[in-house]
């Protein structure tokens, strides 16, 4: 049986960027995948106009097709700027997509312990979403937080916890294709050394594939794993 496999990202680019493998994986086993963003990216930036966020969806759709990921929405929180709108208004906007697709037997997230607003939030929404409560017993969320280079890690160490991966998925197979998808945001991608180039990203999963014995690994922190009997 295959399982639904919803990845909620405050940015389109952040999908490919965390689990851009993984997602690949789940797709080409028959999973059934999904992904929400918040926002539109780029709202935040100076002289913004529709052409530049007509810009980023066309990327997003393309980079979701390299990734076999035909289920997908963004919606319009302010980007950046999440903290200016009701939490609550951002925890229903996840309860009616999944109302609307399913609920997901597994969910891919951001890290709390991240300098993006936007990322912090997310993660919010998605664990209050999904807090363990008995109406879902028959449906169990697994929920699993990616890295973001350039973002998860930048926060500094004080009162936070940094992102400690406690669970592995090699994506030896998939990496060219999270590659591929990253080069259709090739307006957000930059040159190296910036940790936001595709030669840090191909780095990364070959350091995160060698620390468990592959030749590529995306990491992930469990926030939540529960298994049915």
């Amino acid at each position: 049986m295959s399982d639904r496999v919803l990845v909620v990202a405050a940015h389109a680019d952040d999908e490919a960027l965390g689990c851009g493998g993984a997602i690949a994986k789940h797709s080409d086993i028959g999973d059934k995948t999904a992904a929400l963003f918040m926002t539109n990216g780029v709202g935040s930036r100076e002289n913004i106009g529709a052409q530049e966020i007509d810009a980023r969806t066309s990327a997003m759709a393309k980079a979701l097709e390299i990734l076999d990921v035909s289920h997908y929405k963004r919606l319009d929180f302010p980007d950046n700027a999440m903290d200016s709108v009701s939490f609550l208004e951002i925890v229903k906007s996840i309860e009616r997509f999944c109302s609307d697709w399913g609920i997901p037997d597994r969910i891919y997230t951001h890290h709390p312990s991240d300098l993006n607003v936007d990322h912090q939030l997310t993660y919010q929404a998605v664990m209050t979403c999904f807090r363990p409560q008995p109406a879902l017993a028959g449906k169990p969320t697994s929920i699993l937080t990616f890295e973001v280079l350039s973002s998860t890690g930048w926060l500094g160490a004080a009162g936070n916890v940094p992102f400690q991966p406690n669970m592995f998925i090699d994506i030896s197979s998939s990496l060219e294709r999270k590659l591929k998808s990253l080069r259709a945001y090739d307006e957000e991608m930059r040159p190296w050394p910036h940790a936001r180039s595709l030669e840090s990203i191909k780095h990364l999963a070959k350091f995160r594939g060698a620390s468990v014995g592959v030749e590529a690994a995306e990491a992930f922190e469990i926030a939540r794993i529960i298994e049915s009997q």
